[in-house]
């Protein structure tokens, strides 16, 4: 057991009823806080039964302290790894494309109450998935998809394909980009546009690695990370479970024309079309990946969203609905659970009087961080993908991965309660929902961050139907 549902430090009951629209890899980070603060809460899905799918996702030590206090980092870390001694021995090795070290990026040890957690992201969800329904006693309706949100003054719902309507005092949309509760709290329909990115995963046992000298070595030394940067392309391969699980992530130029970005089965010979020119050990390594295994995702994106919060005030966008992530900022996941729990923290400190102004409060405090948080994925890869050979031979540390602090010591859940009553007057007063510094104690050198574009990708293959 992950932790009872009678939990002795959870809140007195606060009489608020969620409605949580999909079932995605971090409704954990909203079960568990809305538990824990008193609500009650209900989950509808669209996809009929749980899908064990999908391939690697990160969870940084900004997630890895909630999961911690919360008592369910144990049961994570059955499932995923922990940023393992391995790791920490070996780094982080980049390599320019045509196979060239450039440097050997060292990774600090772990810190305990902040743990960081990579794996499978099915494994993950089906960890999550039966955590919020043995154990919290969450009621998870599968198979029921939203045709439509709607909201009154009092209260906020959905209504199923069924016919039938479900009411709630908030309802959050948690069902990705295509969420249809986007169309309420816009008041449009905002249209993709193409990226003209792709990416390439794949997510592979060890057997046809090991029978090759050339690649036996990445899993003979437990976990490893390698990664081949090179103009418009970067390739990360990675093993994991001690060398048992291999995986890799090619982000490169596509031009296709979709309306909404989408997975396909992938093919191994358009992958080779990519690594023309590029160290042959590329090749090799996705030559062991079953074609089975192979994943095609193409990417649109969209432009930032002026709000999550209806007009209402009754309805919200949570994780991917609200703010999708480039996979170069590996803070995607994390910073939904850092939405989750700044929600249910505000909900709780203003009670079931003042919904709609604890949801405005949310957004406040969460905003500005995301933006600024996103536009890191964005940085990442043109640093790799523009990157100035001669210059990166000057200063290796150029291309580095970047680690920072104001990102991965941040503790949302106590920063919510830090901060929530500055926010909700602000709120009452009539302020603008973002405000002109940060709510989140980010550098202020972010503050005039506003060009990052919503990158929708599709392929977190989760219970999620939408997807």
């Amino acid at each position: 057991m992950i932790m009872a549902s009678e939990e002795p430090f959870a809140k007195s009951k606060t009489g608020i009823k969620v409605i949580i629209v999909g079932a995605g890899k971090y409704l954990a980070s909203f079960l568990a806080k809305c538990h824990r603060q008193g609500h009650d809460v209900e989950i509808y899905e669209s996809f009929p039964v749980l899908k064990v799918l999908g391939d690697i996702i990160s969870f940084g030590s900004n997630a890895g302290r909630i999961f911690r206090r919360w008592g369910v980092d144990g049961s994570i870390a059955k499932t995923m790894r922990t940023l393992s001694i391995d790791l920490v021995k070996h780094g982080f090795k980049i390599h320019k494309y045509t196979g060239e070290h450039i440097i050997t990026q060292m990774t600090p040890p772990m810190d305990p109450d902040a743990p960081v957690f990579n794996g499978h992201r099915g494994e993950l969800h089906e960890v999550i998935f039966n955590y919020a329904k043995d154990d919290l006693k969450i009621p998870i309706h599968l198979g029921q998809k939203v045709l439509q949100y709607f909201e009154e003054d009092d209260k906020a719902g959905i209504e199923l394909e069924g016919g039938e309507k479900v009411w709630a005092d908030v309802v959050i949309g948690s069902d990705g980009v295509r969420s249809k509760a986007r169309e309420l709290v816009l008041g449009y329909f905002d249209k993709p546009k193409s990226s003209g990115y792709a990416v390439f995963r794949a997510w592979f046992p060890n057997t046809d690695m090991l029978a090759d000298p050339r690649t036996a070595h990445f899993c003979n030394n437990g976990d490893t990370f390698q990664g081949w940067i090179g103009q418009d392309v970067h390739f990360l391969f990675s093993t994991i479970k001690n060398g048992s699980d291999c995986c890799w992530v090619l982000t490169h130029k596509d031009e296709a024309d979709i309306d909404e970005s989408w997975s396909f089965p992938g093919k191994l010979e358009d992958v080779y079309k990519v690594f023309e020119e590029w160290d042959p050990l590329c090749k090799t390594i996705v030559s062991k990946t079953p074609e089975s295994h192979l994943v095609d995702w193409k990417l649109v994106y969209r432009d930032p969203l002026p709000t999550w919060v209806s007009k209402g005030g009754r309805t919200a966008l949570l994780g991917d609905s609200a703010h999708p992530f480039l996979p170069t900022s590996a803070q995607g996941a994390t910073q939904a659970m850092e939405d989750g729990v700044t929600i249910a923290v505000c909900l709780r400190r203003a009670g079931k009087a003042q919904v709609q102004d604890a949801v405005r409060t949310y957004q406040r405090i969460r905003y500005e961080r995301v933006k600024a948080v996103q536009k890191t994925g964005e940085t990442t890869r043109d640093m790799w993908h523009k990157a100035d050979w001669d210059k990166v031979k000057e200063n290796p540390e150029s291309v580095q991965f970047p680690r920072e602090d104001w990102i991965h010591m941040h503790d949302a859940e106590n920063h919510a309660e830090e901060v929530f009553d500055e926010n909700l007057a602000a709120v009452k007063a009539g302020e603008k929902a973002v405000p002109e510094k940060m709510a989140s104690g980010v550098d202020s050198k972010f503050d005039a961050v506003t060009t990052v574009k919503e990158v929708s990708i599709a392929g977190e293959v989760e219970v999620n139907g939408t997807h």
